[in-house]
């Protein structure tokens, strides 16, 4: 004997209303075979809709067997129910339930999608339902450019695109005029004598006369079950389409991802408004994120270019024990020979002696008052200096105690203004009489004063001429490029104290300096980072209510959608995408203006720049990303737990 198609057994459903249990179906039992045509017949309230729900696997019995082919439903999990949805049935419900925004054509797929059905069958197929029901012209149609009628052929349509070996119609003609009625009729009654089992629920008697059997509810109970004798001429079954294999699951979760970034992208653009608000939080923590990032970048190159161009790889040497030590006016142990010492190590580049005073400078009428250094011809490599005109003055200078001089840029235009050249011009510093060989290039730096003026003789002269000082004030330093800084220091220092056999000095390197700012820098550039990100989760906030909005707004698609199938996964994954795909789109958008920011930064702002980089950028994709996933799983979730009655009955 051939096993049932479906098999109720001692089926009943309760509902709870405030403290009242109420029974909608009370011990129902019922055997529908394949190929059948069933009327459910009743008053409302009867319980017909109720048995229709349960027999789609759209609603659950409280106790009792369904069987599906000998499969009992009673164990089976939200996932497994919604595969024999969308393998076994095809839903015509009075209301259409079509989705607004899609066209006839792509409602008619949407269960083939959810089936993993390649995109070209599904397309061929749904087009040629809808030319078989007479839509051919309306593919791309959307539901409210077609008629009632219309609308209810595309429902058939779409409840036929997986094979619908059961189809499930909840008053189809309810809605419909006297013409229409009777064509949807006709179509069933063509699917019917073509194999399908057609299972009608109405309060009509003159639908239900179409049907080789009627079934009348009432109060949750069946009255009565009776054949109703008609001339059925079965016809071989060519609608149905094989069930999912393990190949065609695997095609369809990789496909359902694609077609959940259409869908995602579909629903955005038509709610153009809703989207924008949504990533406007996004928008604006990215652009913050990333504006900051480059603005600190920037400012930390800016002062480190600063800090190299004072001679970063450079340690000074100065007499006491510290910065502010009182003591070290009175230490007098720093020499030229120290400084002639340390050039013979491997790791210095070079080492040049310092003295300097403050003193008056004048030229014919004009009197200045200056830091006048005594420095060897070494100086001016060991802290790179550059010329802006003459030369430097040499060994030979040195040693023969020349009266020669370099003066600075801010110097040169004191004394001499715009329209002298001051190479050659004599200078009195204090009362010796120097002539100028050189002016050494503007020093732009946040570490020197643009005021300052400053000029440089040899250390013989200054010692010898204007000082009377044979000690030094200090000693400069440079690194010899490649070797570690910390590693030169502490050499120097182990040289100074052999020589010195005590320690009456201290050394200052620069690099200590420069790394000081790089962490300064970074953990300022965190802090920053961390105030963005504050507006990123403020953002992601935003993007969560107006998703657990959407879905609020959506829960009757979000019904169609697992009545044709879908199973909780997909829906959470489509609201996920959703989540995600508008947090990138502001993501994008935020990146786009930090760019445009940082063009009109340049602008306006010529000292430094703002320096955008990859990990900048690539960090932004990931914020956004991150926060689509975290800030959308609540919305996606709820979207996903939704009851499917509910959810249809909701408007």
């Amino acid at each position: 004997m051939t096993e049932p198609l479906l098999q109720l057994t001692g089926i009943s459903r309760s509902f709870t209303a405030g403290d009242r249990e109420f029974l909608a179906l009370k011990n129902i039992d019922l055997t529908i075979n394949a190929g059948e045509m069933v009327a459910i017949i009743g008053a409302s309230g009867s319980g017909k809709s109720t048995l229709m729900n349960i027999l789609g696997c759209l609603d659950y019995a409280t106790a009792g067997s369904y069987r599906i082919n000998g499969r009992e439903t009673r164990d089976l999990d939200n996932q497994a129910l919604a595969e024999l949805r969308r393998d076994y049935f095809g839903f015509i419900f009075q209301r259409y339930h079509l989705l607004p925004h899609l066209s006839a054509m792509h409602n008619v797929e949407m269960p083939a999608i959810y089936a993993g059905t390649p995109e070209p069958q599904r397309h061929a197929r749904a087009r040629e339902l809808l030319a078989r029901l007479g839509l051919e012209g309306h593919l791309t149609h959307r539901p409210s450019q077609l008629s009632g009628g219309q609308q209810q052929r595309v429902s058939i349509a779409r409840a036929l695109m997986n094979g619908g070996e059961v189809i499930l119609a909840d008053e189809p003609t309810g809605a419909l005029d006297t013409t229409s009625g009777k064509e949807v009729m006709r179509i069933l009654l063509e699917l019917h004598a073509a194999g399908h089992t057609v299972i009608l629920v109405t309060h009509d008697p003159k639908v239900a006369a179409n049907a080789e059997r009627i079934i009348e509810v009432s109060d949750g109970e069946i009255l009565s079950d009776r054949r109703n004798e008609r001339d059925i001429t079965a016809l071989n079954n060519e609608d149905v389409v094989p069930k999912s294999t393990a190949a065609r699951r695997l095609v369809a979760s990789l496909g359902l991802f694609k077609e959940a970034f259409n869908m995602a992208w579909v629903a955005l653009i038509s709610h153009r408004m809703r989207t924008l608000l949504t990533m406007l939080g996004i928008v604006i923590g990215i652009t913050s994120v990333v504006s900051i990032s480059a603005i600190g970048e920037g400012a930390k190159r800016y002062v480190l270019k600063d800090i190299q161009a004072i001679g970063s790889n450079t340690i000074d040497i100065y007499s006491g024990t510290s910065f502010g030590d009182s003591r070290s006016a009175a230490i007098e142990t720093l020499v030229p020979a120290d400084a002639a010492a340390l050039n013979q190590l491997y790791y210095v580049d070079s080492a040049t002696p310092v003295v300097g005073r403050n003193l008056l400078l004048r030229y014919r009428n004009i009197d200045l008052d200056a830091q006048v250094n005594g420095v060897s011809d070494l100086y001016f490599q060991v802290r790179g200096i550059k010329m802006e005109s003459g030369i430097q003055f040499s060994e030979s200078d040195a040693r023969r105690q020349a009266q020669v001089v370099v003066i600075d840029h801010n110097t040169r235009h004191r004394l001499f203004g715009e329209g002298v050249d001051p190479l050659g011009q004599v200078i009195l510093i204090g009362n010796l009489p120097c002539t100028v060989i050189g002016v050494a290039a503007e020093n732009k730096n946040i570490f020197s004063s643009s005021k300052s003026l400053n000029v440089w003789v040899p250390y013989e002269t200054a010692a010898g001429r204007l000082l009377g000082q044979r000690y030094l004030d200090s000693i400069s330093v440079r690194i010899k490029d490649g070797q570690p800084s910390k590693v030169v220091e502490d050499n120097v220092n182990k040289l100074m104290l052999q020589r010195h056999g005590t320690k009456d000095f201290f050394t200052n390197n620069l690099d200590s300096v420069m790394q000081t700012v790089q962490k300064t820098s970074r953990s300022l550039a965190l802090l920053l980072s961390l105030i963005a990100v504050i507006s990123l989760v403020v953002g992601g906030i935003g993007v969560m209510n107006i998703m657990l909005v959407s879905v609020t707004e959506r829960t009757r698609e979000i019904g169609i959608r697992m009545a044709v199938g879908a199973r909780q996964s997909d829906i959470r994954q489509q609201f996920l995408v959703e989540a995600v795909m508008v947090c990138l789109l502001g993501g994008a958008i935020g990146i786009s203006l930090s760019y445009a920011i940082g063009y009109l930064f340049s602008l306006f702002i010529k000292e430094w720049e703002m320096v955008f980089s990859l990990g900048s950028v690539l960090t932004a994709v990931f914020c956004s990303t991150l926060i689509g996933i975290v800030f959308g799983f609540v919305p996606a979730r709820n979207a996903s737990r939704l009851d499917p009655i509910e959810a249809l009955a909701r408007d």
